[in-house]
């Protein structure tokens, strides 16, 4: 996004006609569309010049990859500059495995719970939690060094070069949560630029 007067009319507010925006922009404002599983929101994407971003909470994070595969497609032949991919999925960072996995479980659950019904997906099992947290699955839930490894993992498989973990469910404690977001930048992000590089130079 470039900034500037803007002009839009559309159904949901009145129209604006050369509005100005403040604060101005000092540089554009590097926007990203996500996309949870349609190619049509990837094509738009690239179409428009907006960075790419994969929507993943459930299931096998590689299955995503054709979409990378067709964003690259789309900016070329859209004649627009390669732009990043990025990954955001749900989690959370403990001091343990054990203590990330049981702290996560009750607050997943309950979410997963009341949005099912809306999204068409059952509730969740603790077996099915189990698979989603596991090498496999969409749930980056475990200690810094489990976390970090599963998304040097999944960036590559993805082409992406940057992850948003969502952090924080209704239910889970402030204590828990903040301590969450100091290990994912103390020791998560470390941690898996170091597992990068070391994959980068092999």
């Amino acid at each position: 996004m470039k900034g500037g007067p803007v002009t839009w009319s559309g159904r949901t507010r009145a129209g604006l006609t050369a509005q100005d925006i403040v604060p101005h922009l000092d540089a554009p404002m590097p926007v990203w569309i996500g996309v949870g599983g349609s190619p049509y929101s990837v094509i738009r994407a690239a179409r428009h010049g907006f960075n790419l971003m994969l929507a993943i909470i459930g299931g096998q994070p590689a299955r995503f990859a054709p979409f990378s595969e067709l964003f690259h497609q789309a900016l070329t032949k859209f004649g627009q500059p390669a732009l990043p991919i990025g990954v955001h999925s749900p989690g959370h960072v403990a001091e343990t495995d054990e203590q990330a996995r049981e702290e996560f479980w009750p607050a997943y659950r309950d979410i997963i719970t009341r949005l099912g019904p809306s999204r068409g997906f059952p509730a969740p099992t603790r077996d099915f939690y189990e698979r989603e947290i596991g090498a496999r699955g969409a749930l980056y839930v475990g200690s810094p060094e489990t976390v970090a490894n599963k998304i040097a993992q999944n960036l590559p498989i993805l082409a992406a070069n940057r992850f948003d973990l969502k952090h924080g469910m209704p239910g889970m404690s402030q204590q828990s949560l903040l301590r969450c977001i100091e290990l994912l930048g103390t020791a998560v992000v470390p941690r898996v630029r170091e597992l990068l590089a070391t994959t980068a130079a092999a």
